[in-house]
Parts: C-alpha cells; structure tokens; sequence
C-alpha cells in the first residue's frame, strides 16, 4: 500500500498541476490576445481620420501608437509590424507556475496576436 502511494502521489501531483498552472496559460494567453487587440485597434483607430482624409499614414505613427498600449500593459512584451496596409501585433505574457514549479518548469507562456487594417474602408 505504501508503495502504491509513493508512486501515485507523485503523479496525482503533476496532474494537479496541468489543470492549475494549465488554467494560469489559459487565462495569460486570453490576456495576451487582449492587449494584441487593443494595440492593433489603437494603431487602426489614430490614423483612421488621417487616412479617411486621404493623407497616407506612415508606418512608424502606427507602430508608436501600438507599442505605447502593450507598454501600458504590465507584465506583456511584443512587438509591432507595418506591411500591405496593416498593422500586425504580438504579444507575449509569462506568468509563474504554482504547482508545476515543483517539478522544475517554473513559468508557462501566453501569446497573442491581432491584426488591424490601415487602410480606409469605402
């Protein structure tokens, strides 16, 4: 019976483990699409009256605006790309493990991604 413990506790932990830090990646990944979301939409939205107004936007305008949120945002990294009229964002969240820490993976990684138009829908 001991025995049987020995060998079944260890698992049993690691299985709690998946579920818990498992629901922490879920949740830093949904926050990581968040903000790539938000930094997109604000990179599409500041230029829209310039771009409606037939003035062509440069690339490094957008880019400001989208890095400005995912700075805003603690704790998420990403970066910013301008090509063919859109603006495309990605980001990166690295949130600590609870339970998997005990078996050595100490962080899980959420990722993000999103991609706005740049150019005026008419």
């Amino acid at each position: 019976m001991t025995a049987m413990v020995a060998v079944l506790l260890p698992a049993l932990l690691v299985v709690i483990g998946l579920v818990v830090d498992g629901g922490a990646q879920a949740s830093a990944d949904a926050r990581a699409e968040r903000v790539a979301a938000a930094a997109a939409r604000a990179a599409s939205d500041n230029t829209a009256q310039a771009r409606l107004g037939g003035r062509t936007v440069g690339a490094g305008e957008a880019i400001a605006v989208a890095q400005r949120v995912i700075g805003a945002a603690s704790g998420v990294t990403g970066s910013v790309e301008v090509s063919g009229g859109q603006v495309m964002v990605h980001t990166s969240v690295a949130v600590p493990t609870t339970l998997l820490s005990l078996i050595g993976i100490t962080q899980l990684h959420g990722s993000g991604t999103a991609v706005a138009a740049l150019t005026p829908d008419r």
